[in-house]
């Protein structure tokens, strides 16, 4: 069973967005073994200049590396990043699957994004649209289309 995990920074912390996390979370229990890292993004001041923004990325650069299991597929969620069809994440997730990595990270940057590091180092730049969307929002839709490309590929009734 592939192990999926979501390495975000930031924590929901309304209730409904929870429960709508959660749901998903759940239906994906079907699938494979989800699991979601919540890191703490490094706080900025109100208007903070390149490089405080800069070090910032660098230090959860290193939070985000240390979540990374070996042998892990990488979507690094940027706006830059290639966009996809619910049918063809679905096929890149059986093509992964195939592929013998076992382990997928999909992960989510703090309000500044990701580092040009973890860019780099992922095997997928992935972006869901050119609009830009709150992390916790992001977030949500990332696991729907997840649970979803997962019920296309098992041929359930969920993708209409």
């Amino acid at each position: 069973m592939m192990n999926v995990q979501l390495i975000v920074l930031g924590k929901l912390k309304e209730k409904y967005m929870k429960d709508f996390a959660s749901e998903y979370e759940k239906r994906l229990s079907a699938y494979c073994k989800m699991s979601v890292v919540e890191l703490e993004p490094v706080k900025l001041s109100d208007n903070p200049s390149q490089s405080e923004i800069d070090n910032a990325l660098i230090k959860e650069t290193k939070m985000i590396k240390d979540k990374i299991p070996k042998n892990s597929y990488i979507f690094a969620m940027c706006i830059e990043g290639k966009q996809m069809s619910s049918e063809e994440l679905s096929q890149k997730l059986e093509d992964i699957a195939l592929s013998g990595k076992n382990n997928v990270v999909f992960i989510i940057g703090s309000s500044f994004g990701l580092s040009n590091e973890i860019k780099q180092m992922s095997d997928f730049r992935f972006s869901m649209s050119k609009m830009t969307f709150p992390h916790k929002l992001a977030r949500i839709m990332l696991t729907e289309q997840i649970y979803r490309g997962f019920s296309i590929s098992n041929n359930g009734k969920y993708h209409k």
